[in-house]
């Protein structure tokens, strides 16, 4: 008798079976930072915000100066991932004549494992930059098949009234005709403070204006008319306060004037797009009773955001992050590209000192020239010249207190060390 073997096969279709890797994306009005007092507290109430969600890219406007940038710089290096880098902080490009807004940048802060910065643009309008940035994916197949997120971090016109909207408008038509060099199957975020009070303003109707090259969406799919609407608390941003002595708007929340915004070639997308749902104002529990309130009182309690964030956020803007998850089929690297031996340095001895600083080199980095010291707000104190793999720094001049030292463009944790007596 013939034995009948049943072999029983399992056919994988592997082209069905996608690998996923996300990353997470906030933008966020600083609010005057660090000119707004008091800066050193209120980047412990950063740091709180920050180190809750860990976004993979960060982008800012009102930054004020390159102190501030390096200030946030380290102490996301130090209190989140070390892997966080910045692009080149740049003043403001545009003409100011109208109000004289050079004090206030924008920026981005990415995960560098996850990212690499290809270039930065700034796009100049009659008032503000557009800064563009072009961050490619550090994926396994980054070199046969490239991913490039083009990011524009933009603060429109504040105000309301009809002169404010027809120079936001003319703020977007800048974008309009900068972007008409780009393809529509580029992938493009646009995250900033619009300081629109409904869609149908016409700086807003630009922005999603179906015969540009590139159009934009709303992730979140809230149109209409959100100013004073307690019908769209769940997307306002602003304002956090009702008290006044820390700088800001104090009209409680009633505004939905930050967004992140995506280009359509980002919608349904397998190789790069938006986490349907993922869209989310952090620090805001959708608690219709937070309509004109402040966003650190009971009436804006809820499960997603607790009453220490809430605080954190209260204290350091006026205005609320956004979020969005992006989400890609391909893998982000686990392990550098290039293998090579990465630069790190030590302070030799105790950390608390009085006159001089000794710190030692496992190697000279090949792309910088410099160690530099920063204090607590992030002013950069003095800039040594590397010469060799031990250095020696006078710090006598120095007041009592807490530094940071940074090896500029290397993913390293700053030290720390105290100046004593």
């Amino acid at each position: 008798m013939k034995k009948k073997i049943l072999f029983i096969v399992l056919l994988l279709n592997f082209s069905g079976v996608l690998a996923q890797d996300t990353f997470k994306t906030m933008f966020y009005n600083l609010l005057n930072f660090p000119l707004q007092e008091p800066a050193s507290a209120r980047l412990n109430e950063l740091e709180t915000i920050l180190t809750d969600f860990k976004p993979d890219l960060f982008m800012v406007c009102e930054l004020n100066n390159s102190s501030g940038a390096n200030g946030i710089l380290s102490m996301m290096q130090q209190a989140i991932n070390t892997n966080y880098q910045m692009a080149n902080f740049v003043l403001n490009t545009s003409d100011d004549s109208i109000g004289n807004q050079n004090d206030l940048q924008n920026l981005i802060y990415y995960d560098s494992s996850k990212f690499t910065l290809e270039s930065q643009t700034e796009v100049s309008t009659l008032f503000r930059d557009f800064n563009h940035y072009v961050l490619k994916l550090n994926t396994v197949n980054q070199i046969t098949n490239p991913i490039l997120l083009n990011v524009i971090v933009c603060h429109l016109k504040a105000s309301s009234g009809t002169n404010n909207q027809q120079l936001r408008l003319q703020m977007a038509q800048d974008l309009t005709s900068y972007l008409n060099g780009f393809s529509n199957s580029e992938y493009f975020l646009l995250a900033g403070d619009f300081n629109v009070y409904t869609n149908s303003e016409p700086a807003f109707q630009e922005f999603i204006d179906t015969n540009n090259n590139i159009t934009f969406i709303d992730p979140a799919n809230r149109m209409g008319s959100w100013h004073n609407n307690s019908n769209y608390v769940d997307v306002f941003t602003q304002s956090t306060r009702t008290s006044t002595g820390l700088g800001g708007t104090t009209g409680g929340f009633d505004d939905r004037f930050d967004f992140i915004m995506t280009s359509t070639s980002l919608e349904n997308n397998a190789e790069l797009q938006f986490v349907p749902n993922s869209y989310q104002v952090f620090g805001n529990n959708s608690n219709p009773n937070c309509w004109n309130s402040a966003i650190n009182s009971i009436d804006c309690s809820g499960t997603l955001f607790s009453q220490a964030i809430r605080e954190s956020l209260h204290n350091f803007s006026d205005h609320l992050p956004v979020t969005l998850t992006i989400e890609t089929n391909q893998n982000f690297l686990s392990v550098p590209e290039v293998s090579y031996v990465q630069p790190t340095f030590e302070i030799v001895g105790t950390n608390m000192v009085s006159t001089t600083l000794d710190i030692t080199l496992n190697k000279q980095p090949t792309f910088t020239t410099n160690i530099n010291i920063y204090n607590t707000l992030g002013q950069m104190v003095t800039s040594i010249s590397v010469s060799d793999k031990t250095i020696t720094v006078d710090i006598s001049y120095l007041s009592e207190g807490i530094y940071y030292i940074s090896l500029p463009n290397v993913n390293v944790q700053p030290l720390k060390f105290v100046k004593v007596n």
